[in-house]
């Protein structure tokens, strides 16, 4: 048994349900674009410094992309950076780091 609760600092956690906080994440990311629907699915967390959140969001159909998004400490503001997307995925598609 690990004593051990959470994602190591620097490791992904599991893939957890979207919740609020990763669906205002994703509202802010998708400024500017225009979609059918963009709603957050599944997301994956890593400890840095900061947060970086792996999202699958469902964009339409049978579409859906990754966003990876950084959200710097409170000290930095907590702002949001986009540092990756990727298109064409499929709802079977696992979250992976990129």
């Amino acid at each position: 048994m690990s004593i051990m609760s959470g994602p190591l600092c620097g490791g992904t956690s599991e893939v957890q349900e979207a919740n609020d906080e990763v669906q205002r994440i994703c509202d802010e990311e998708k400024a500017g674009k225009k979609f059918e629907v963009f709603t957050a699915k599944s997301y994956k967390s890593q400890l840095v410094a900061g947060k970086n959140y792996f999202i699958k969001v469902h964009v339409g159909g049978d579409e859906f992309l990754h966003l990876h998004v950084y959200k710097m400490l409170p000290y930095a503001g907590e702002k949001l950076e986009l540092h990756g997307l990727q298109t064409s995925k499929a709802h079977h598609d696992p979250i992976e780091y990129f």
